[in-house]
């Protein structure tokens, strides 16, 4: 079996409730993930409550969509 081509070097930072940042290769700044709207709601979280950022959900879908 070959060895792998490539290994996604990722790391995540949760810093409170929701919010997050993921450190991502070949990007030199964090990108930071949280809630907002109905998401938020699901959650439970109060408006206001965190700073409001897409989720990884959103990246996900814009992702498999590019």
């Amino acid at each position: 079996m070959d060895e792998p081509k490539y290994v996604s070097r990722v790391r995540i930072v949760r810093e409170r409730g929701p919010v997050r940042q993921a450190f991502l290769p070949a990007t030199p700044d964090p990108i930071q993930f949280g809630t907002h709207d109905e998401v938020r709601e699901h959650y439970g979280t109060a408006p206001g409550q965190y700073p409001e950022h897409a989720t990884t959900l959103d990246y996900v879908v814009a992702a498999a969509a590019g």
